[in-house]
């Protein structure tokens, strides 16, 4: 699959399901428009949100998800569109997204490991804001894979003062990162994105290029993005991750950050590919199926993030000044649990890969 074309796309796409006679151009402008207009109508329900978390939430989300989609096709398509601009527009939505991702990604983290405490314990979920002196009466065993460790209820004792911690160190990056959103959107750095996404809405400067026929043009740049996914896959470690357990994931995890990091990244890469891949597909074929194969890759590598970042809170909390003992241990057990979810994922990934390569 790594020197295989991964889906239909490029001119085989879109003969067969775009408009015919469309410049490069019109078929690149109309995509952007349609996001641009996505991307204003967020932003107007996210203000008007208030105090409803849930609607501003869904409105962040979707706010982002047109941002995403605006500076995908900027990237993957800037041979056909003035390069500066393409440029410029692209990092100022990257900042806005990843500005306004940080808070729901804190509270999502909270979750994730509170719950995952919890299970160890053996005690009933906790939702977020409970007291962690709920958590757990029965001690968990998974993390310690059969080998000798603390003595029996160690995990327990130390889960309550664990998901304290947690919950006081991510609730503070959550207020932090609600306080950094709200500074963005009043700056004169966001009107300006906001400005340049009104006017994408029904202007779009073209480079020369663009002016030739859309089954000409567009096809190369969105083969280009495929190769690069193609060749980032082909460097991962698939034949590790082919097995339902192995301690690389793992013994890295426990390592300095900066080593942990090291390794996750290729992973993450191939994510961005994947997702970039997505949206030049979208731009050949809109309003088209998602390729299955893309949709359950890209899945699996969003759950390889989120455990990897719940491992590193778990980690980071677990070099706390002076906590206890149990404490440690409960974070060092936590931290193991998402570090086996990572490793899980890969598998996952792996799996959908060599599938879909056998399929083809």
């Amino acid at each position: 699959m790594d020197t295989d074309r991964l889906t239909a796309s490029g001119p085989d796409r879109l003969t067969s399901s775009g408009p015919d006679g469309l410049t490069a151009g019109e078929v690149l402008a109309g995509y952007l428009h349609s996001h641009a207009g996505d991307f204003l109508r967020g932003l107007r329900l996210y203000g008007e949100s208030g105090a409803d978390t849930a609607a501003a939430e869904s409105a962040a989300l979707a706010l982002r998800g047109a941002a995403r989609r605006i500076g995908g096709g900027l990237h993957t398509f800037r041979p056909l569109l003035d390069p500066g601009w393409a440029d410029q527009l692209r990092t100022e939505l990257g900042w806005l997204s990843g500005t306004l991702a940080q808070e729901y990604a804190c509270t999502a983290r909270l979750h994730r490991l509170v719950g995952a405490l919890a299970r160890l314990s053996g005690a009933a979920p906790v939702p977020v804001g409970a007291p962690a002196s709920s958590l757990g009466a029965v001690p968990g065993a998974r993390a310690q894979d059969g080998a000798g460790g603390p003595p029996p209820g160690t995990l327990t004792v130390g889960a309550s003062r664990a998901g304290a911690l947690l919950e006081r160190q991510l609730t503070l990056a959550r207020t932090r990162a609600h306080s950094a959103a709200l500074q963005a959107l009043g700056s004169s750095r966001f009107h300006a994105v906001a400005d340049a996404v009104a006017v994408l809405a029904s202007e779009v400067p073209l480079s020369p290029l663009a002016s030739a026929p859309a089954v000409e043009v567009l096809a190369g740049p969105g083969e280009a993005t495929e190769r690069q996914l193609l060749d980032a896959v082909a460097a991962l470690p698939l034949a590790r991750a082919a097995h339902p357990y192995n301690a690389e994931a793992l013994v890295h995890g426990l390592a300095t950050s900066s080593e942990g990091e090291a390794q996750d990244a290729p992973w993450h890469h191939v994510r961005q590919l994947l997702r970039l891949h997505r949206y030049a597909q979208e731009v050949w074929c809109p309003g088209g199926a998602p390729d299955p194969v893309l949709l359950g890759a890209g899945q699996a590598l969003d759950r390889h993030r989120d455990a990897a970042e719940a491992a590193a809170a778990a980690a980071n909390a677990a070099r706390t000044p002076r906590i206890a003992p149990t404490t440690a241990y409960a974070l060092g057990v936590l931290h193991a649990d998402q570090r086996h979810e990572v490793e899980a994922a890969r598998f996952a990934f792996q799996q959908v890969w060599q599938k879909a390569a056998v399929a083809r």
